[in-house]
């Protein structure tokens, strides 16, 4: 007599009977566990990276991954930088790294411009092979970045397998699996500024000695994703509001910052180590306030005709929401001054990094970066007047929420599918009690939609979600793990293995659309005379135009 299934996964432990069998719909949406899915995530990443962007076409992405090359290449080559305009500081250093290096190996030997030939094959065959160098910087970029997002979750929310989702999510998010194959600057900033709001969601919840310390850290990560692409200016101007409702009676102060004299003295002490890393860093700021020198590189002041009037308003605010939050949760004096003290010198220090490889219009761009990205606008149709700021405003929220139905408006994002379940789980957990959860996903998720909207005037193009999307994907997070009752529901485990596939199919669409497009290369040489002046491309006639348009 044979057995049946259901005798047969008793007799035998440990089968996938057996695990498809139990209750709860999470163990079976995560049936790896947290390093099985860790180590899954990042060897289908590695294949796709293979198959859609390590082994494609060299010229196939050709806007940065061509601009950022030819710059480490001809920083080997002992000249300066030639592209400054996002300003790209850490991918550039990086790429110039890694290529110094794989000829330090004897593995690559096109490490300087001056060793590009020429001529028509040997060009094509050393430019493949510098290229692909470049791409693989790009994915041991986006692997630390998953990496450090996966760590920093499992310390957010309560449950593993919901970490391990979110996880997953981030993974595969449009924006990850694109910058995994493309050099672009958005990656490492998105990286560094998302790692610092997790990090500072972690420390705001409970009180400790070092805290403070933390938002150092923070301000020194904030300030190097700056240095890569000025758009992240926005996701740091939204830290500081989106952490106010994030505190709870663990957060107040610990007996340390409330002991009097020794409280103060370290706050004080804390104060002069700030003032002096600002006093090192202030000839980098003077440097990049220098009217001469932002008028050189083609910047306006944005208020008030002078610049560094928003700088000092935004640091205003973000020291306002530093004694919004103290106030609330019970922070103290000594601790709220030695906390300020420490992110004006985690900030300082980051600005500091401008020296690695100086050049002033570095310090231009990082230190103006709203006016660079009005240029930005201006190229992309925007006039500037402030009396069109409304509209345009207007126009770009319904940018967003057409981008959102996903209907309206698709694109190669899987994230937005996420937001039509936690705009109806926050209604959930607030009926439920979970008030302040509620709250945070909604904090979480208006920022991310405020900051797209302000993207929707370059297109909201898909190398811009990394910015947005862990915010989308840590307030679901927090709503899974607060909703218990729901994991439990009949309809949970289809609907997560819905999402799931989502999420693997629409996060490859756009790789595999580059991948196979039959568009050719010509449309390279309307930029590379500007962007590669000392790399002519040999399909480019002599006619080539100087005037490319803006990189976004």
């Amino acid at each position: 007599m044979k057995a049946g299934p259901t005798e047969l996964s008793r007799s035998i432990p440990g089968t996938w009977l057996e695990w498809l069998a139990r209750k709860d719909p999470l163990d079976r949406l995560t049936p790896f566990g947290w390093r099985g899915a860790l180590a899954f995530l990042f060897a289908f990443s590695l294949l796709s990276f293979l198959l859609c962007g390590y082994f494609i076409a060299y010229w196939r992405n050709a806007d940065m991954d061509f601009m950022v090359v030819y710059s480490a290449l001809s920083l080997n080559d002992g000249s300066k930088r030639a592209f400054f305009d996002h300003p790209a500081y850490w991918t550039i250093l990086s790429v110039e790294f890694w290529l110094r290096l794989l000829h330090q190996l004897r593995l690559l030997d096109e490490w300087t411009l001056s060793a590009i030939p020429a001529d028509g094959q040997r060009f094509d065959a050393a430019m493949t092979n510098v290229i692909r160098a470049g791409r693989i910087v790009a994915a041991m970029t986006a692997g630390a970045c998953l990496l450090g997002f996966a760590v920093l979750a499992k310390r957010i929310v309560r449950d593993r397998r919901v970490a391990t989702c979110g996880v997953f999510a981030f993974a595969m998010s449009g924006g990850v699996q694109m910058h995994l194959r493309i050099l672009r600057s958005e990656m490492i900033a998105a990286c560094f500024c998302v790692i610092a709001l997790m990090l500072l969601v972690i420390v705001a919840r409970r009180g400790s000695v070092l805290r403070p310390v933390a938002l150092a850290v923070a301000a020194w990560l904030c300030m190097l994703g700056l240095e890569n692409k000025v758009q992240a200016i926005l996701l740091i101007a939204a830290i500081p509001a989106v952490l106010l409702p994030f505190g709870g009676s663990a957060s107040a102060s610990v007996g340390f910052w409330r002991s009097g004299a020794r409280a103060w003295t370290t706050a004080a002490a804390a104060a002069v180590v700030a003032a002096c890393a600002a006093a090192t860093a202030w000839p980098l700021v003077s440097a990049g306030l220098d009217p001469v020198a932002a008028a050189a590189t083609g910047l306006h002041p944005l208020l008030l005709g002078r610049f560094g009037t928003y700088q000092i308003l935004l640091w205003g605010w973000i020291l306002g929401c530093m004694v919004a939050f103290a106030v609330q949760w019970r922070v103290s004096p000594p601790e709220t001054l030695a906390a300020m003290s420490a992110l004006v010198a985690g900030a300082s220090l980051g600005l500091l990094a401008l020296y690695v490889q100086y050049d002033a219009r570095d310090a231009v761009i990082v230190l103006n970066p709203l006016e660079k990205m009005l240029q930005y606008a201006k190229a992309s149709g925007a006039d500037g007047q402030l009396q069109n700021s409304v509209g345009l405003l207007l126009s770009g929220l319904l940018g967003v929420f057409m981008r959102y139905t996903f209907v309206l408006f698709s694109s190669p994002r899987p994230t937005v599918f996420l937001t039509w379940l936690i705009i109806p789980g926050i209604a959930y957990v607030w009926r439920q009690g979970a008030h302040q959860i509620a709250v945070q996903a909604t904090v979480l998720l208006l920022a991310a939609i405020a900051i797209d909207t302000l993207g929707v005037r370059r297109g909201l193009k898909l190398e811009y979600f990394v910015f947005t999307d862990p915010l989308i994907i840590i307030a679901g997070m927090l709503l899974l793990d607060q909703a218990r009752n729901l994991w439990l529901h009949p309809w949970t485990f289809t609907v997560g293995a819905i999402l799931i596939a989502l999420h693997v199919a629409i996060s490859q669409a756009e790789p595999v659309k580059i991948a196979f497009k039959g568009k050719g290369r010509e449309s390279i040489c309307e930029w590379s005379p500007e962007y590669l002046p000392r790399l002519p491309l040999r399909w480019c006639g002599p006619s080539a135009s100087a005037a490319g348009p803006e990189v976004k």
